[in-house]
């Protein structure tokens, strides 16, 4: 069972940017799949949540409105569209999924490796 995440780089303030987070060994559209991030001297905070049932989404209030998480389920793919992007957007993004089962308020414990987004003019 394993998440990779990908697709960060260097984006100018106010730009766009889509995040992929592909499973391996599992149907990620059975499994609840979270976005987090970690910026330097920071906690990691949960940016975004996909319940597996019936695909209920939350956001963190620093990204809702401006971020989207979505599913291929034919790719076995989560995104995250990541839109008008500020400065403090910047740090490592990390995918991650609960245990079968579980909800977005559940413990994360199958984790994938980081994409750095930076977000600098």
């Amino acid at each position: 069972v394993q998440l990779q995440a990908s697709g960060g780089g260097l984006v100018h303030p106010g730009g766009s940017l889509r995040l992929s987070c592909a499973a391996s060994g599992f149907p990620l559209e059975k499994y609840v799949i979270g976005w987090f991030r970690q910026a330097p001297g920071k906690e990691r905070e949960e940016v975004s949540c996909s319940n597996a049932d019936d695909y209920t989404t939350y956001y963190a209030d620093s990204v809702k409105g401006r971020f989207t998480i979505s599913r291929d389920n034919a790719k076995n793919t989560v995104y995250l569209q990541m839109n008008s992007l500020k400065p403090e957007d910047t740090a490592n993004y990390y995918c991650a999924a609960p245990r079968y089962g579980d909800t977005c308020h559940d413990e994360f414990v199958t984790w994938g490796q980081g994409t750095q987004l930076t977000v600098s003019s």
